[in-house]
């Protein structure tokens, strides 16, 4: 457990043990009370509210400014130090403070690290941007899947329920519809002595003067194009339903 730098002074009592650098702590929340009912929360005061949660790092610069009875959030005298600080970056008193944790290599470089926000006299980690990202890509995902097996159990069981009333319907047609082959070499045998009787079919008529016949056979000079706008294409395969619900992609 560390302990604050000697000559360190608080007046709400002992800080708060310090959680190794790195920690997630997206999950706690620190609220004094005591504290909030002592003092206004205000600009000038929000950063030694700060500085009694776990959250405050004892070794950033802010700490330096207040041992040498300065004002931790002085940028003037921030901008001079290199290492870990804590600025204010967005404030709306009463009620919402933005605290922002950065590395600052050079009066003009900082790198921001984490942020803290102060609501209603609660103080949170905000959780970094990745982990919202995964966290929502995450969620949906559940529930995509969800949708999908859901989906294809009524699938399975819909073409279960029509294989068996096909089933039902061909073997009824064939119990009703009874094939007599004598009867069919009957008609074939009529038909075939009907064609014999009958005069062949007259030659067509002449074609008019200066009339060019086209040909039919080989494809026309636009023979894709009519094809496209002739012939109707299937529709393209649906990359989930005619997957069938066993080939369907698993997340």
């Amino acid at each position: 457990m560390t302990t604050p730098p000697p000559g360190a002074n608080f007046e709400a009592g002992p800080p708060a043990p310090v959680v190794p650098p790195g920690t997630d702590m997206t999950g706690i929340c620190f609220r004094d009370q005591l504290w909030l009912n002592s003092y206004p929360l205000d600009r000038n005061m929000v950063f030694d509210y700060f500085a009694l949660s776990p959250f405050y790092d004892w070794t950033c610069n802010n700490e330096q400014l207040r041992m040498r009875s300065i004002h931790p959030l002085d940028i003037s005298q921030l901008s001079k130090m290199t290492g870990i600080e804590y600025m204010l970056s967005e404030v709306m008193e009463p009620h919402l403070f933005v605290i922002r944790k950065q590395k600052r290599d050079s009066p003009e470089k900082v790198t921001p690290m984490l942020s803290y926000y102060l609501l209603d006299g609660s103080i949170y980690q905000a959780p970094l941007l990745c982990n919202v990202f995964a966290a929502r890509i995450g969620r949906a995902l559940y529930y995509i899947q969800k949708a999908f097996t859901t989906a294809a159990s009524k699938l399975e069981k819909i073409g279960y329920v029509d294989a068996e009333n096909e089933g039902a319907t061909l073997d009824s047609k064939v119990a009703k519809e009874t094939i007599d082959f004598k009867e069919v070499k009957r008609v074939d045998h009529i038909l075939a002595s009907l064609q014999r009787k009958l005069p062949p079919a007259p030659p067509p008529p002449p074609f008019p003067e200066g009339y060019t016949p086209t040909t039919t056979t080989g494809e026309p000079e636009n023979g894709p194009e009519t094809k496209q706008t002739g012939e109707a294409l299937p529709p393209p395969a649906d990359p989930i339903i005619d997957q069938g619900p066993a080939k369907r992609v698993k997340f």
